[in-house]
């Protein structure tokens, strides 16, 4: 009687804490693709805005902004935390036709 139970015992300890840590990353990983989600958000909607030229004296008054000042915005973005290293690195690859 007592050899029975104690497999049984051990069997539903096992099954019951697999089940725990398959939840546990369940919800880490749903966590983690809205949190991707949400930044994807953002970053989309920050690339349908229009970017606010600075006033150049030389400029014409339709002319879009350099390259550098592109550049120099994804880098910003970049140090904020805005976008990712790979993120970055694929609006800068886009942003120089590479």
């Amino acid at each position: 009687m007592f050899r029975r139970r104690r497999p049984l015992l051990r069997a539903a300890a096992v099954g019951g804490t697999a089940y725990v840590a398959g939840k546990s990353v369940a919800r880490n990983r749903a966590a983690q693709q809205q949190q991707e989600d949400e930044q994807n958000q953002r970053i989309d909607s920050l690339e349908q805005q229009p970017t606010p030229a600075a006033p150049d004296p030389g400029a014409s008054a339709g002319a879009t902004p350099s390259m550098t000042d592109q550049l120099s915005q994804l880098a910003t973005l970049h140090t904020q935390g805005v976008l990712t290293d790979d993120e970055f690195a694929a609006a800068k690859a886009k942003l120089l036709g590479i």
